[in-house]
């Protein structure tokens, strides 16, 4: 596996602990340290989205030559978790334990489903057909998402 693509497995798995620190802390219900868990985890989605958005995927499309594919479904579903995203931070400024909670549940499942595509699925399809994956996406794909 190239080390971009096992950069952007650890980005998921990242983005999984956050989701699970914002779950704890609402369960807990602390919503300070909910809130800036949940920006912890905002910016996590939002740099791997990033990377995926305006590097992997335009590469991916511009090697096969078409952009219809897999990519095209993978951004709808990164437009998904925004809109459960966007949901779920209006609930955690209500503090609505059950309807926040709710919203993350969905997001989780999404989350899982979508990764698994995307690690099963297009990142092998993504290694077959981009040359030089690891230059292209090295300033991108650096390391873990930094916290806000």
């Amino acid at each position: 596996m190239s080390t971009t693509i096992t950069t952007l497995v650890r980005q998921h798995r990242d983005c999984d602990e956050a989701i699970e620190q914002v779950e704890a802390c609402v369960r807990a219900k602390d919503w300070d340290a909910a809130a800036g868990a949940f920006a912890r985890l905002e910016f996590a989605l939002q740099g791997n989205f990033s990377t995926e958005e305006q590097r992997l995927f335009p590469a991916f499309e511009q090697a096969v030559g078409f952009s219809n594919g897999p990519t095209a479904v993978m951004r709808h579903e990164h437009d998904e978790v925004r809109g459960l995203l966007d949901n779920a931070r209006e609930w955690l400024e209500l503090k609505d334990v059950a309807a926040l909670a709710a919203e993350l549940d969905t997001l989780v499942v999404l989350l899982q489903q979508h990764n698994v595509k995307e690690e099963n699925v297009l990142f092998p399809m993504c290694q077959a057909q981009v040359k030089g994956l690891d230059t292209l996406l090295a300033d991108f794909a650096s390391g873990p998402a930094a916290h806000p």
